[in-house]
Parts: structure tokens; sequence; C-alpha cells
């Protein structure tokens, strides 16, 4: 008998691999979030863009937005719209420091990394990052380029 496929996998680990590139990271947070039940679904699925996400601020409260989790394919008239605003989950101390320094100019906090924890939590990795300028994107891929250049000598 053949094993079949699990649907659902154990260890979800989406990244946004773009944020590193673009971005500086300053301070990084890990944020619960506020989901439906379709929702975690297509998480645990492994249905999920971070490409164009961020978050904001709206009422002391932290939202990420442009998240896309696709429609559960098993969900009813009770699936979850696609890019809809969802809170961010994080104790007030960091709310406020995150507020505070997320006013300055340049700054912005970005999704790095969607996974679920050993609980079955949906956990959002977040930054407090500064946009990077053009000769500073340059460097960063002659320093990856050199990187994997002494890695190819050494084997």
């Amino acid at each position: 008998m053949a094993k079949q496929k699990e649907r659902f996998s154990k260890n979800i680990s989406i990244k946004n691999r773009k944020a590193s590139y673009e971005f500086e990271f300053i301070d990084d947070y890990v944020a619960g979030m506020q989901l439906m039940g379709t929702e975690i679904k297509s998480i645990r699925e492994g249905k999920v863009n971070l490409q164009d996400a961020y978050c904001y601020f709206k009422n002391g409260e932290l939202f990420v937005k442009q998240m896309h989790i696709s429609p559960y394919v098993q969900g009813t008239h009770y699936n979850h719209e696609i890019d809809r605003e969802r809170k961010l989950l994080l104790n007030k101390r960091e709310l406020s420091r995150l507020e505070d320094k997320s006013k300055e100019k340049g700054l912005s906090i970005i999704p790095t990394k969607l996974f679920v924890n050993d609980r079955g939590f949906a956990k959002l990795a977040i930054v407090l990052a500064r946009g990077k300028k053009l000769h500073d994107k340059r460097d960063s891929i002659k320093e990856k380029d050199v990187k994997r250049d002494l890695e190819r000598i050494r084997f």
C-alpha cells in the first residue's frame, strides 16, 4: 500500500527572501496573528505569499496588510478574504517601542518569516527596517558573491 502524501505539513516556514535585499534590518520581533479557521489551514498547506506585505499601526494596534493567504480549497461560504488586514499580537511594551521607532523617517515594519510553532500557532517574524539605497544593494550582492567564492575554494 502506497504511503499517502500528507496535505498539512508539520514544519511550515515561509520566508520573504526579497526583504533582506531591499531593507537593512534594525530590530526583530515575533508576533502572533489573529486568524480565521480557513486561514490557518491554508497556512499549514503552505499557500502564503509575503512579498508585498507590510505592517502599520491603527489605533495603537499593529496590523499586517497585503499578506496573501490563498483560500482553503475545502472551505465553504465561510472561506476568508485573500488579502484582508490581520491583527498582530504583541505585548504593550513591544507595541509602544515599535510604534515610537516606526515614526522615525525612513523606518518601516516588514514581515520576514511566517512559521507554525510547536504548539500549532502561526507566528510572524517582523523586523524594523530601513530601505537600502542602490549602492547598498550592490555591496550586499558583492558580499554574497565573495562569500560564495570562498566556500567553493574551501571544498
